[in-house]
């Protein structure tokens, strides 16, 4: 069975949902989840800087992330595992400024989504996981940033009852430590 490329854009602009190529067989399958020409023909520009890979236990939260100066788009696909993927607009001209949109991202389904600049990304583990990440723009440690992955103003409804309730939550000491949504807006104002 072979599966083309279709592509998604949500309510939130440049927030595109990707299936990718798959083909499946006897053997297993053969995935191209990136072409530059594909997306391209279908009005996405994206080009890949660098590509990175995280491998997260059942009940981690990554995020919510973004580079405030030097901003990067991504491509986030669910190699294995599940996960439960969160973006968040901070885009402050968006007519979903603020909103938050979530999407079940695993193995089976071989989804990806394509995170615009301007909007913060993070994901849940729902099974153990390995995400990858592919970036518009290589990574600067002096400009990452973050909001708290709870935070009340933006009121992500995360699903935590598949992974047992909010005190199986797992997370960094960084990502415990990153602001809230009303002082990322007093520090920043938006993007």
């Amino acid at each position: 069975m072979i599966q083309k490329f279709e592509f998604h854009e949500t309510e939130m602009k440049g927030l595109f949902e990707i299936t990718p190529f798959n083909a499946k067989d006897n053997r297993g399958y053969f995935t191209k989840d990136y072409s530059f020409e594909i997306f391209e023909r279908n009005g996405i520009k994206h080009e890949c800087a660098e590509v990175f890979y995280s491998m997260s236990k059942r009940g981690v939260i990554r995020g919510l992330h973004f580079q405030r100066v030097r901003e990067q788009a991504k491509l986030v696909r669910c190699i294995s595992g599940h996960i439960f993927d969160v973006v968040v607009d901070l885009r402050t001209g968006s007519p979903t400024f603020k909103k938050w949109l979530g999407f079940e991202l695993n193995e089976d389904n071989q989804k990806e989504v394509l995170v615009p600049v301007g909007c913060a990304h993070g994901f849940l583990a729902l099974d153990t996981a390995m995400v990858s990440y592919k970036c518009s723009v290589c990574f600067a440690p002096e400009y990452d940033d973050g909001m708290k992955w709870n935070d009340p103003d933006i009121g992500i409804d995360w699903g935590l009852e598949r992974i047992g309730g909010a005190d199986k939550v797992i997370l960094s000491e960084k990502d415990s430590a990153l602001q809230s949504f009303e002082e990322f807006t007093e520090k920043y104002g938006g993007f």
